[in-house]
């Protein structure tokens, strides 16, 4: 894992397309404390389990041709929802005051949501971005992962 230094009071926001933790860092950079500040979840199944309907079929207007159109996916649009949602927190947050130093930890696709979703009060607080999923790790875990 890319070595990122995370100072003292410095926002951690772990995310993937479901669930979003934020962590501050109670120590410091050499020794890092994280603690848990806020969770976020949504329930976000497979998309077969949220389209019920086949993909459609358009016709041209002359002629008989017709073509397929694609199925939604209702899995990638409830996570580029989701980083809409945690954008929207995070930007609450920094007019708030409530941190001036963020990293980023997030699944690469849901990185990319995040970063079109930022605020520019968030994107100016970033100080570091990990493409990787740790959402599911333990809070002990996570800590040695950033630290090693």
């Amino acid at each position: 894992m890319p070595a990122i230094k995370i100072p003292h009071d410095a926002l951690i926001l772990i995310g993937d397309g479901e669930k979003a933790l934020f962590l501050r860092n109670r120590g410091h950079a050499q020794r890092l404390d994280l603690v848990i500040e806020d969770v976020l979840q949504q329930d976000n199944p497979a998309t077969r389990e949220q389209g019920t309907d086949r993909p459609g079929r358009s016709f041209a207007n002359a002629g008989t041709r017709r073509s397929a159109m694609e199925q939604t996916d209702w899995h990638r649009l409830g996570e580029q929802r989701f980083a809409i949602d945690i954008a929207e927190a995070l930007r609450r947050h920094a007019q708030a005051a409530r941190f001036k130093e963020l990293i980023v930890i997030a699944s690469p696709r849901v990185l990319g949501n995040l970063r079109k979703a930022f605020h520019r009060d968030v994107s100016d607080r970033i100080t570091g971005e990990i493409a990787k999923e740790l959402t599911s790790h333990p809070l002990a875990d996570i800590q040695s992962l950033l630290t090693a």
